[in-house]
């Protein structure tokens, strides 16, 4: 046993990450590594890296600096995208002692005697090519929601992402083998769980380099909602091509799978839409934002965006914002195009000044403080059903409506980890919604799609 060892995580980026973090905690920590927070002083820090911002691939660097601060002696690993990109560049950098690629980066256990020897600024990294193999994982750092990894992997190729050269091919594992995992996940207190993967919509291509099955994700999810002792399962991000008509008819029938969708938009202009080699235009994303509102208007639609592509024209950026105003979405992410190595984007030509990229960041940004606001007024006066998550510094208890509503409660109660039934006041200053509590203990599965809202 090594509990004389003690480890400490930092996880950058997606929820896909921090599923692996957690996965890869848990392996350690079983083989007699203790844990410890990333703020203390450990034996070795881990850091999972990100690759989609430039800002992720500074605040690992500055990381590693805050680390040889504290405390000289310890030893840094660097896992994930980054890592995979530029396990070289990464290695130099002062103050790591081990970069692990993809294919090494649930394996730490077999390399950490690698650092016992002093011999830092080394990695391991294959052809990404190579890369084939799938490892399931789960989040399990906090006690209300967990993200369930059943994808990995991306064959899009989109001209301005770095994940498939960080990743590899898309691959899952069989449906057993995830159901097998989710009831892992719903033997702890989890309440929710959300479906994280690099591209999900695309399960059902196995690992190990072989073809796909008969197996897809709309089966997948037919399954999952059959698991005992999960009361909410949420879909993240999930392509507009691959958000079939079936999935989403699904999800407005089940008492379990909560009406909220993250659908990557990018642009709202075809023409960049194919300069960035994306597998459908706008008409189609239209249809489903329709589908969804149709079937569930109660529904939480988020969408992604980039703004500052290559050959974004001030007409083809209004055409996305005014694309945006119009469409019955509830918020956006918004990303500032930043350029990465090894993607075709960097041949488009004009090149958006970054000033230029930034001013119209600004303005998507306000146009999604008003979509949420917009979305959230709907609901004054109505009930829903919150998870409580944490209270905040001031004790109030803060947690989500199943469609995504940030709600706070003033209460004496302890009710983290608990849904409960509030009837919704007002919007803060702060922008989430005030409530009450409606004093009834009630579960998502007992409170039929079309009852979820009264007056």
């Amino acid at each position: 046993m090594h509990y004389d060892k003690k480890i400490a995580y930092y996880t950058l980026g997606c929820k896909l990450n921090f599923s692996e973090t957690s996965t890869i905690a848990r392996s350690l920590t079983d083989l007699g590594y203790g844990k410890v927070d990333f703020d203390e002083t450990a034996d070795v820090y881990i850091i999972n890296t990100c690759s989609v911002t430039e800002n992720a691939d500074k605040k690992c660097k500055s990381l590693v600096r805050s680390i040889k601060k504290r405390t000289a002696e310890s030893k840094v690993i660097i896992i994930g995208c980054f890592a995979q990109l530029k396990p070289k560049e990464i290695s130099e950098i002062e103050g790591v002692d081990l970069v692990l690629g993809a294919n090494e980066k649930f394996n730490i256990e077999a390399h950490l005697p690698l650092l016992e020897q002093n011999e830092g600024n080394q990695f391991i990294a294959e052809e990404i090519k190579t890369v084939n193999t799938f490892e399931g994982s789960f989040s399990q750092g906090e006690r209300t929601r967990s993200f369930l990894k059943i994808q990995d992997g991306c064959d899009y190729f989109c001209s301005f992402c770095t994940i498939p050269l960080a990743r590899g091919k898309s691959r899952s594992t069989s449906i057993s083998k995830t159901i097998k995992l989710a009831k892992e996940v719903a033997q702890t207190e989890i309440k929710e769980v959300v479906i994280t993967g690099v591209n999900i919509g695309d399960f059902g291509k196995t690992e190990n380099g072989r073809k796909r099955t008969d197996e897809n994700f709309f089966q997948l999810v037919q399954e999952l909602d059959k698991i005992e002792g999960i009361e909410r399962w949420r879909i993240s991000s999930i392509e507009p091509n691959l958000l079939s008509n079936e999935i989403i008819d699904f999800v407005a029938k089940s008492q379990n799978f909560v009406p909220h969708f993250h659908i990557p938009l990018q642009s709202g202009s075809d023409k960049l839409l194919k300069l960035m080699r994306r597998k459908y235009l706008s008409d189609l994303y239209i249809q489903r934002v329709e589908k969804i509102n149709t079937l569930m208007p109660d529904c939480c639609i988020g969408v992604d965006v980039i703004v500052g592509f290559p050959g974004e024209t001030e007409e083809e950026f209004l055409i996305t914002y005014n694309f945006l105003k119009d469409l019955n979405v509830s918020y956006l992410h918004v990303f500032t195009y930043s350029e990465r190595n090894n993607t075709k984007a960097l041949d488009i030509k004009p090149i958006v000044p970054m000033n230029v990229r930034r001013e119209r960041s600004k303005m998507l940004r306000s146009l999604s403080l008003k979509k949420k606001r917009a979305f959230y007024e709907r609901f004054v006066g109505k009930t829903r059903p919150v998870l409580f998550e944490s209270k905040d510094d001031e004790g109030n208890l803060i947690g989500f409506t199943d469609n995504y509503i940030k709600v706070c409660v003033q209460t004496n109660e302890t009710l983290e980890n608990e849904i409960r039934l509030v009837k919704l006041e007002e919007i803060s200053k702060l922008g989430y919604m005030k409530a009450t509590l409606i004093n009834e203990n009630l579960t998502l599965s007992n409170i039929s799609k079309n009852e979820k809202i009264s007056e």
